[in-house]
């Protein structure tokens, strides 16, 4: 199915959970908040796509999609460590929030790489990963990522009293 292997077609739906909590509980919540059934989901549907992304090898040996999943697995730490330590002092609201955003742009960048170059079968949208169509998307997703972060950060400012130190 569209090119799916079965470990694919796992990886993908699973993404699919993942992404659906996300966009609930950024435009619910204006976060993703592991302290909600929500956020939960969010986060242990993001692990799961990532582990299932590791064992997925049709494009041949350890790629980009490879190295985005132990990135993604690397902010969600970090995420954690920011919620439930004080490692990062005043900050640690501000990390948490940046890095669960973040892990929800890592999403992005293949769910819209894999839905162009996959759909609709047999006349997909782009030729490939590296068409420029695709290259200009993921800035247009940046750029939506770094005002996100800016409205939440404001909002945590005016939440917590004061900036982050």
């Amino acid at each position: 199915m569209l090119g799916l292997t079965p470990p694919g077609t796992v990886h993908t739906a699973i993404s699919l959970v993942a992404v659906a909590a996300g966009i609930i509980a950024l435009v619910r919540d204006k976060e993703i908040s592991p302290r909600n059934d929500l956020g939960k989901i969010y986060v242990i549907a993001t692990v799961l796509t990532c582990l299932t992304a590791l064992g997925i090898f049709q494009h041949g040996g350890f790629g980009k999609p490879h190295a985005l999943a132990i990135i993604t697995l690397v902010v969600l730490g970090v995420a954690a460590v920011a919620a439930n330590t004080r490692l990062y002092g005043r900050a640690s609201p501000y990390v948490e929030t940046v890095s669960y955003s973040a892990t929800f742009l890592f999403h992005m960048i293949p769910g819209i790489t894999e839905t162009t170059t996959r759909l609709p079968p047999g006349a997909p949208l782009l030729p490939n990963a590296e068409a420029p169509a695709l290259q200009a998307a993921t800035a247009v997703m940046c750029v939506l990522f770094l005002i996100g972060v800016a409205l939440q950060v404001q909002r945590l400012r005016a939440r917590l009293g004061g900036p982050a130190s």
